[in-house]
């Protein structure tokens, strides 16, 4: 493999290097496709911890109005976060030029263990991160040990009757005559 100078790629002398380095350079810095979501769509970056028995989810959201455009809601087994970020610039200002913010409607849902309920739910927002806490969500129940109980055991004595291993008489059993 031979090694080329940045002015010999840059002069167009070799096409296919500059194609490769502008594909390398767009899939560096190409959106992130998250399940079910296409490229190119708002995706807020999120963050799933658990601190304790509690489950933290946190999302990126910087230069959202999270109390107009934010929702956050327990959908059965699921937690759904839906918003969006509008494009607030002037129309002056949106000329050509490199653009990372995306803008638009986002949804996200995460999964709840079936024990959680829409009360251990709470959010908050500071610093452009909005964090929704679901208390619980990794509470387990202590194992218990169940005790098994036994049938006691019927003996038949010489004389024909039934009796228990205690000496009882078993219940049904009749006396010997």
């Amino acid at each position: 493999m031979s090694t080329q100078t940045w002015a010999s790629v840059r002069s167009g002398r070799d096409a296919q290097s500059t194609q490769s380095l502008d594909t390398l350079v767009r899939a560096a810095f190409a959106p992130v496709a998250v399940r079910g979501v296409p490229s190119g769509r708002l995706v807020p970056a999120a963050e799933v911890v658990r601190e304790g028995d509690d489950a933290l989810v946190r999302l990126d959201l910087p230069g959202v109005d999270v109390a107009a455009d934010v929702t956050v809601e327990v959908d059965g087994e699921r937690l759904v976060v839906r918003g969006e970020r509008k494009d607030t610039r002037e129309e002056s200002q949106r000329g050509r030029g490199l653009r990372e913010v995306r803008y638009g409607a986002f949804r996200r849902v995460f999964t709840l263990p079936t024990s959680v309920t829409a009360d251990a739910v709470s959010a908050g927002y500071d610093a452009g991160v909005l964090s929704v806490r679901v208390a619980g969500a990794h509470a387990t129940t202590p194992a218990r040990r169940i005790e098994i109980t036994t049938a006691v055991p019927v003996v038949v004595a010489a004389s024909g009757a039934e009796s228990a291993e205690d000496g009882t008489e078993a219940a049904g059993s009749t006396p010997a005559e």
